[in-house]
């Protein structure tokens, strides 16, 4: 259970805080809901709901899921689905190392071609994820963990 004030990681939308607890009647069911803002978006989702939210990481794991980006990528996927399929479900995970992994592969490919459309925007969108979270860590705005991510990035 969250409580209002927590710091919690949606995946494939990102870091953000509960704001409050309401309950809401749809279809004539009552139920409790989590209310957090992620960016400039309100979200709502239902108390024991499993979609893979959780507290967001501490600083030690977050630093350790960065090193992922000294690392080699792994063998690029050839085939753009199973491609695409694969860095959704390593998104839809959760996972902060994971994530990371998206990243760094996709930005090895885009060093040596040009990225699909789809490429992209699972680019854009896994980093859009992991610098909500870098933000809310480190107490930084969004631009400034855009920053940050560029500088592991390009190191």
């Amino acid at each position: 259970m969250f409580q209002i004030g927590d710091k919690i990681f949606y995946p494939m939308h990102g870091a953000g805080v509960i704001e409050a607890i309401e309950e809401k009647e749809i279809l004539g069911y009552k139920q409790l809901y989590y209310v957090m803002s992620i960016k400039n978006m309100q979200v709502m989702f239902p108390m024991g709901s499993n979609i893979g939210i959780r507290q967001i990481v501490d600083l030690e794991i977050l630093e350790d899921a960065l090193t992922t980006f000294s690392h080699e990528a792994s063998d690029p996927i050839q085939n753009p689905v199973q491609r695409y399929r694969c860095n959704m479900n390593k998104l839809k995970s959760g996972d902060i190392y994971k994530g990371a992994q998206v990243i760094r592969d996709l930005t090895q490919i885009g060093k040596k071609r040009a990225l699909a459309a789809g490429d992209k925007n699972m680019l854009d969108n896994a980093r859009r994820v992991l610098t909500s979270e870098l933000g809310l860590v480190k107490g930084i705005d969004q631009e400034e963990a855009d920053d940050f991510l560029n500088k592991v990035i390009n190191n």
